[in-house]
């Protein structure tokens, strides 16, 4: 069986650590915390469950923190969690019979992010992740800010999801902005990657002009990620709808195909686009592509699980019922309610096709 060193770096997660580390103890063969200076009962809490504790200057570079977490590892491999992420009780098992089969050349595993879940604890944003690594294989982090570690030697993926639960009480921090903020000052080289996240914090601070501007000139670059391009068309549209620029945000949603077949978040954007035009008809089409589209979730792309299901489909309920058309809106609520049987939306819309029959049956009568 194969060893696996956790290793977690932290900086004031006293709210969350315990949920972390007592889901991953049954699991791991180590586990290695690494605090950037923490001002709370953060390695108290830490020290109940393991005695490799260490300590490392911030300096504004998670993967220089993460690479020193690395280092101290002694088992087969190394796995990185944040102190927010949890293995959910119905996949130790899973994982535990991963770690006895796993072949002795491999060098990376790749697991499901669950990076968001619905009120009903359904994963509702996924996407693929270099989780764990072979130890002392040269396997590092790069970038500042939304590190990453480059795929490379033979990779596995396994359908073993870690839980990312953020605490809904933690405000938006600047952290991040403030990050890119400084390397632009300092006039430190911005990878496509970089720009591509640095174009994604400003848009999600309210900077839209800027945000434009940075992620334009990552979709100038000629090496950066498809899944990325597709996505940064996606945020330049949105920005574009905050400044009021219609016609220019439903450009740059189709200037995603070039990229790669349409994704259903895309569809559901230019969906949702007509629709609050009450371009019915036009909205219906978009709908129906998304319940079509490919969901490419091994291709490392941010899935947003209700666009390929739950949301076109009470969509297309809402624009043939408007489109007068109630048997066929009728059915797409019918379809979404397979996806999410308890939601209001659907509850709802349920009441009214039942009211609407029961009218109808006394006016014929």
């Amino acid at each position: 069986m194969s060893t696996i060193s956790f290793c977690i770096i932290v900086r004031d997660e006293e709210e969350v650590l315990e949920r972390c580390l007592g889901s991953i103890r049954p699991l791991a063969d180590e586990i290695i915390v690494v605090d950037t200076g923490s001002m709370d009962r953060t390695m108290e809490i830490a020290a109940r469950y393991t005695d490799r504790l260490f300590f490392f200057p911030w300096r504004d570079d998670f993967s220089a923190a993460r690479n020193f977490a690395f280092s101290q590892a002694v088992m087969d491999f190394c796995m990185w969690m944040d102190a927010d992420d949890v293995i959910l009780p119905e996949q130790a098992e899973r994982f535990l019979q991963m770690k006895e089969e796993i072949p002795p050349d491999t060098d990376m595993i790749m697991l499901p992010y669950e990076a968001a879940a619905d009120k009903n604890g359904n994963a509702s944003f996924v996407y693929y992740r270099e989780r764990i690594v072979k130890n002392r294989a040269g396997f590092l982090f790069q970038g500042r800010v939304h590190e990453a570690i480059p795929l490379s030697g033979i990779i596995l993926y396994r359908d073993i999801p870690i839980r990312h639960c953020r605490p809904g009480s933690r405000p938006r921090s600047d952290r991040n902005l403030n990050i890119y903020r400084a390397m632009e000052a300092a006039g430190e080289p911005f990878c496509p990657r970089d720009l591509y996240y640095y174009g994604r914090e400003l848009s999600a601070h309210g900077f839209y002009e800027q945000a434009i501007q940075i992620l334009r000139k990552f979709l100038d670059c000629p090496d950066g990620w498809k899944e990325n391009q597709i996505d940064a068309c996606r945020q330049i549209a949105a920005c574009c709808e905050q400044k009021g620029q219609d016609r220019q945000a439903l450009s740059w949603l189709f200037r995603s195909f070039i990229y790669d077949l349409p994704r259903g978040e895309t569809c559901c954007d230019i969906g949702k686009h007509f629709m609050d035009r009450t371009h019915y008809d036009l909205a219906a089409y978009w709908f129906e592509q998304a319940l079509r589209a490919p969901k490419r979730i091994l291709s490392g792309a941010f899935v947003l699980e209700d666009c390929y299901g739950f949301y076109p489909a009470i969509c297309l309920c809402i624009c043939y019922d408007k489109m007068g058309d109630p048997e066929t809106a009728e059915a797409y609520n019918e379809l979404a309610g397979s996806y999410q049987p308890q939601s209001p939306y659907y509850l709802q819309n349920k009441q009214y096709f039942s009211s609407r029959k029961q009218t109808e049956s006394r006016n014929t009568s």
